[in-house]
């Protein structure tokens, strides 16, 4: 009988870059392949530790004179909506949401490029056509959906938001979302958040991953407006407290050297560092 060992995953370092999130920055991700039978648990044990999903990659952050981006999550059972939160959510209750497996629409590539085009017309994703987009959404190895949102109003009308969603084993991951101009009276980015958390809820799921904050910057700093949110620091996980408090983070001896970063990773299998 022939046994083949599991490989280990190999992990690499993009070049420096301009930051998308803080001016005058470099960014730099680390990142391995996500791929195999194994797919699905080596995701489950890196979203843990702070790494995100893009198609067959997982990255994390690792820039050399910055440790700004930190992974965010919500836990589900200590999460209270405020009061401008319940008003999103009254706002938004024509939606219907339906959860779809991961396969692009045209209708949903629509609703995309208009958000790119509305939102993000200079960033990197502003060129991506229809055969990228159906790789953002179809070349998945995990279990995912894409989550969209119809105004019950105007059922015929299609998608007016919509999510890619990756299903952990301790939660939802929110990849990527994306919705219709002209609804920011509605916060539909808040108020997907808030369905998910729901979802997380419906699942019997500990938790809801967001994606990085970053301190600093108006793109990502909304994430600090959920209670019980938390980031991953240090190696672990812990409440986001002060959002005014982490001036260290962007200190240049804020970050560890990438040799290190990586030994302490936790594999599948492998007993805790």
């Amino acid at each position: 009988m022939r046994h083949t060992l599991p490989i280990a995953p190999q992990f690499y370092v993009t070049a420096p870059q301009p930051c998308p999130y803080l001016e005058g920055r470099m960014e730099r991700k680390l990142f391995t392949a996500l791929q195999g039978d194994s797919a699905a648990t080596l995701n489950d044990s890196l979203s843990k530790q702070g790494f995100r999903r893009s198609q067959n990659v997982l990255y994390r952050p690792s820039c050399s004179e910055c440790a700004a981006c930190m992974s965010a999550r919500i836990r589900v059972s200590d999460f209270a909506p405020s009061r401008s939160q319940r008003r999103v959510i009254k706002r938004n209750s024509s939606l219907k949401r339906r959860a779809t497996s991961p396969w692009a629409t045209e209708e949903q590539y629509e609703l995309f490029r208009a958000y790119l085009d509305n939102r993000h017309a200079a960033g990197g994703m502003a060129d991506m056509d229809m055969f990228e987009f159906a790789a953002m959404i179809e070349e998945t190895p995990v279990r995912s959906r894409v989550i969209e949102y119809s105004d019950k109003d105007q059922p015929d009308d299609g998608p007016v938001a919509a999510c890619l969603t990756d299903i952990l084993d301790d939660g939802l991951s929110m990849v990527y979302s994306f919705f219709l101009p002209g609804m920011d009276w509605a916060s539909p980015g808040t108020y997907l958040i808030l369905d998910h958390v729901e979802i997380a809820r419906e699942l019997g799921l500990p938790y809801v991953y967001l994606g990085y904050w970053v301190p600093g910057s108006p793109k990502m700093g909304y994430k600090a407006n959920f209670n019980s949110v938390e980031v991953f620091r240090a190696g672990g996980w812990q409440p986001i407290g002060d959002p005014e408090g982490y001036d260290a983070a962007l200190h240049p001896l804020s970050t560890d050297p990438i040799a290190e970063q990586v030994a302490r990773i936790n594999l599948p299998g492998s007993s805790p560092a």
